[in-house]
């Protein structure tokens, strides 16, 4: 029986912010996809993964995030590359979300960057006002790599998520859209979708749960 749904935010809930890594690159005249690698390169010990387990400040990761880049023949700003994260509202993932909740259990699950909060999550900050202040509404729970020091694709994340909202693995649909973060999830016994558009993974959500979609 399927008691949670727990979500992604970024690329889920959101566009993903790949799209705005390459309209970066673009301008600048960068190889497409370049930032993507840097962050997949040494996955659990780089820049970014250092700062969504908010083991550095920004400070830091600039200075790292630079020192990496260079490696691949580039230098970039980390600072610029984190003004890049925050993407669009995917409203009929939205609308997911209200036909679902008070059904079963909602939690969002993301890697976040604890600075970045007010972009993103939390509440009373006049960068989140509105649509994205009522979205996070819609979540019984949020569990966030920045506060819980653990993050994607480590299999304790998932693990203490489930004990946060109290089931288990086996009575969850996880959607992400990367694949990476899917596969441990899917090892715990989850049931796991990866969303490519909104409206391929809402019909694969559909097939698992008694809820309409429009």
């Amino acid at each position: 029986m399927i008691k949670a749904v727990f979500w992604d935010f970024g690329g889920v809930i959101t566009t993903s912010p790949f799209d705005s890594f390459n309209i970066y690159e673009k301008k600048h005249n960068l190889p497409k996809d370049l930032i993507r690698t840097i962050n997949s390169t040494n996955p659990d010990s780089n820049a970014w993964a250092k700062l969504e387990r908010n083991e550095i400040d920004q400070e830091e990761f600039n200075s790292l995030f630079v020192n990496e880049s260079k490696m691949f023949g580039h230098s970039i700003s980390g600072k610029e590359v984190l003004t890049l994260l925050k993407g669009q509202i995917r409203p009929e993932m939205v609308e997911a979300l209200r036909n679902i909740k008070n059904k079963h259990i909602q939690g969002c699950l993301t890697n976040n960057i604890q600075s970045m909060e007010d972009q993103h999550l939390e509440k009373g900050n006049s960068a989140i006002s509105g649509a994205h202040q009522e979205i996070m509404k819609l979540f019984d729970f949020v569990f966030e790599s920045s506060k819980e020091n653990v993050r994607k694709p480590d299999p304790r994340f998932y693990k203490l998520a489930c004990e946060r909202g109290k089931v288990d693995p086996s009575e969850v649909i996880f959607l992400d859209d990367l694949g990476i973060n899917l596969k441990p999830a899917k090892a715990l016994g989850m049931r796991t979708i990866k969303v490519v558009t909104a409206y391929k993974a809402l019909k694969e959500l559909q097939d698992l749960l008694d809820f309409s979609i429009t």
